[in-house]
């Protein structure tokens, strides 16, 4: 992966070891947003490691496959691209293959594998965004606030789904939620008397 400006990686990549060099890409379509398929751009091909677990999912097997189809390599390179990057569309143009693509082959019946490793491959990419967040904060020292912000607003929402612990209480609905499981696993019924 290549930086650019003042900002540089805070973690080495977990997918690709210090000895691979960063592919070489050179866009050969008219207009750049058209540059994320198989034709548009000529790259190296990806090294992936064989022994991270992100990539030990079952891929989905196209029955017949064509010259141009995600092959199980291609799936396991985007996915660790991805985990990489947290960017689903440099991962795509890494692998040679469009979003539409990608995104079709994610629903297709038997690529359910593919696609929890996507999702997991994305948590990795938030979380790398998140140590990079806190390092800029605490070591680099250089604010700029548009770029904090995004920041700050791109983790926001992607982590939508978390709860601050001191807002659980009763009413909440993960207080519920928890306390309607313990309950059915002590035995207890809605019915009963409240215990609370």
């Amino acid at each position: 992966m290549i930086y650019t400006g003042w900002y540089k990686p805070c973690h080495p990549s977990p997918m690709l070891s210090d000895e691979t060099p960063a592919p070489i890409k050179r866009n050969k379509r008219k207009i750049p947003r058209q540059a994320t398929s198989e034709v548009a751009w000529e790259f190296e091909p990806a090294v992936i490691s064989d022994t991270d677990p992100l990539l030990d999912f079952p891929p989905f097997r196209h029955k017949q496959p064509r010259r141009n189809s995600i092959t199980p390599d291609l799936q396991r390179a985007f996915v660790a691209r991805l985990a990489e990057t947290g960017i689903v569309k440099a991962a795509a143009i890494h692998i040679g293959r469009s979003l539409e693509a990608l995104y079709k082959l994610r629903q297709q019946p038997g690529a359910e594998g593919f696609a929890a490793a996507w999702d997991e491959a994305l948590e990795w990419g938030v979380l790398r965004l998140e140590d990079c967040a806190i390092e800029r904060a605490l070591a680099e020292g250089f604010s700029n606030p548009r770029v904090n912000s995004m920041l700050a607003f791109v983790i926001r929402h992607r982590h939508a789904q978390y709860v601050d612990a001191r807002d659980v209480g009763p009413g909440h609905w993960l207080y519920e939620q928890i306390r309607a499981d313990v309950l059915s696993e002590a035995g207890y019924s809605d019915e009963e008397d409240d215990l609370t």
